[in-house]
């Protein structure tokens, strides 16, 4: 193969994986549906939510925005409600991977129905504050049951093996003699 011919291919290559990247690069924006003003100490914050109501086992993404913005503070987000473990009661108040200006919690969902709340503790520039949303309730899971809805996905899966086990027995690769 010659060197421009190599050198082509390569560059086909990449300009086609750039190509079919460029949708997986974009990303949806947070589209907040409902909101809920909390008084933390001197500062106001604004929860926002991506789904409204929230259903057990539902994504959607959580926003906190202070008023002000999120420069020069930060802070912890306290969860309690029957689908929080231990170990996730208390986690720090980040940055939203897709919307920059706030903290929040990308693509989460809440494991098991009833009623949480969301606490929250601020440290910035007027001191201390903290605050909380109570009363959040979650309604039980959308759809089928779980364990229905993975036996129907698996369908597929489970026909392609059989598929493959007749189609395996039929043919007997290990068991004919070569002929030539």
């Amino acid at each position: 193969m010659s060197t421009r011919r190599l050198v082509t291919t390569a560059l086909l290559t990449l300009a086609l994986s750039l190509a079919m990247a460029a949708p997986a690069m974009a990303y949806a924006p947070v589209n907040i549906v409902h909101t809920e003003r909390v008084q933390a100490g001197p500062y106001r914050v604004t929860v926002g939510f991506s789904v409204w109501p929230i259903r057990a086992m539902q994504s959607l993404d959580f926003t906190f925005m202070p008023d002000g913005g999120i420069a020069g503070k930060s802070g912890t987000l306290t969860q309690t409600g029957p689908g929080v473990k231990a170990d996730e009661h208390v986690t720090p108040l980040v940055r939203h991977p897709r919307k920059y200006d706030s903290w929040g919690l990308d693509v989460q969902a809440l494991s098991a129905p009833g009623t949480y709340s969301l606490g929250f503790a601020i440290d910035g520039p007027q001191g201390h504050g903290e605050g909380s949303v109570r009363g959040l309730t979650v309604l039980n899971q959308p759809g089928p049951p779980l364990a229905l809805s993975w036996l129907v996905g698996s369908l597929p899966f489970l026909g392609l093996v059989v598929f493959i086990a007749i189609a395996w027995r039929r043919l007997q690769p290990g068991r004919r003699p070569l002929t030539v």
